[in-house]
């Protein structure tokens, strides 16, 4: 009896010694194994901001891309820009939400974006039109998209009233160096862009690109006339430029045209300078001083002095004080005798040689 009681008291704690090791393997493989850590999701809340305006028959949208790697713009992979058009009649109201526009708008573009955009920051987009006889009214608006299709909200909405009948750009531009200026001419358009006569012409727009092909506007209203004289163009660089027509938009705005032919001219400087004028002396004891004035050339390097006793020599036998250009209006020649009479010749010179005829002659005798 003892020893049926002792063996069933050694089974029973046996079963529980294995019980525990079967509960201790079980918490530490259940409870104490760790699953993957899950990537975060990706946001992307970061908005843009579009501008743009309507130019012949297009629209032309622009935008700056944010700082990708600032702190507070929450960007991440951003793969493209979707660009989104919502066309409706005049009559239709102008708000508009968010999910009407979504609902709405049809994804005329998509826009690739690279490491060099963000660092160029400046995009653009031209949406070409196609003018039916019917007015109407654009809505535009863009979003960022992310590498796993995740969409940023909408940007701002554009609304644009598009104008048929604006003229198309000039045409037959060309140029020609002048000594003082680049003159541009061309031929007016004849036609609208949705092919209506006459021309809708305002005036014209002047452009020279700048050296990073920026276009600087050179006239400050648009110019009826079709020519142009670019007085402030610089020698012995290239100039390049283009002309826009401009027209009367629907709302009174003015809208340019696409622009015409883009003509390139490298201005050789083989003009020479006026003569200096307005010379004078001034006498005084051992010292003749000289005087006259600035050319009203820009490019003008100096002057040069001619003396002589005898005004009868060729000009050439002349002697000159200034081997050095003379850089100032003024010159005082000490290297005179009392009572004799000096005689005196100016010429200018530009940065490009150029010589000018000489100046009229004047002297002085000393006292």
């Amino acid at each position: 009896m003892f020893f049926t009681s002792l063996n069933h008291f050694k089974l029973s704690r046996s079963k529980a010694v294995l019980a525990f090791i079967i509960f201790t393997l079980l918490t530490v493989l259940c409870c104490g194994k760790r699953k993957p850590p899950l990537p975060p999701l990706e946001k992307i809340t970061q908005q843009l901001k579009i501008t743009g305006n309507q130019q012949g028959n297009t629209v032309i949208l622009s935008w700056t891309l944010p700082t990708q790697n600032a702190p507070s713009s929450n960007i991440l992979n951003i793969e493209r820009i979707d660009i989104y058009r919502l066309v409706e009649p005049l009559t239709s109201t102008l708000t508009l939400s968010e999910e009407e526009f979504s609902s709405r708008s049809t994804l005329i573009a998509t826009i690739p974006v690279s490491a060099d955009d963000f660092k160029l920051r400046r995009m653009t987009f031209t949406d070409t039109l196609q003018f039916a006889g019917q007015s109407s009214r654009l809505h535009y608006a863009i979003r960022f998209v992310n590498a796993s299709g995740q969409k940023a909200a909408f940007s701002n909405f554009l609304l644009i009233e598009p104008t048929a009948k604006v003229a198309q750009a000039p045409s037959n531009l060309n140029v020609k160096t002048l000594k003082d200026s680049i003159k541009l001419n061309w031929d007016a358009p004849t036609y609208n862009v949705d092919g209506s006569e006459p021309a809708n012409i305002l005036g014209y727009n002047i452009y020279r690109l700048t050296e990073r092909g920026v276009p600087e506007l050179l006239n400050s209203t648009p110019d009826k006339r079709n020519e142009f004289f670019d007085k402030v163009f610089e020698f012995e660089k290239i100039q390049m430029y283009f002309v826009r027509s401009v027209s009367l938009g629907t709302n009174g705005e003015p809208i340019e045209s696409l622009n015409s032919n883009i003509v390139e001219v490298f201005p050789k400087d083989i003009y020479q300078p006026e003569a200096p004028n307005a010379v004078t002396i001034a006498a005084a004891p051992n010292n003749l001083s000289i005087f006259f004035a600035f050319n009203s050339e820009k490019d003008i390097a100096g002057y040069r002095i001619y003396r002589t006793l005898d005004p009868n020599k060729p000009k050439s036998d002349w002697t000159l004080l200034t081997p050095d250009l003379l850089t100032t209006n003024t010159f005082s020649d000490k290297n005179v005798e009392s009572g004799k009479t000096y005689f005196y010749f100016l010429i200018a010179i530009d940065n490009s040689g150029n010589v000018s005829e000489p100046s009229e002659i004047v002297s002085e005798t000393v006292p």
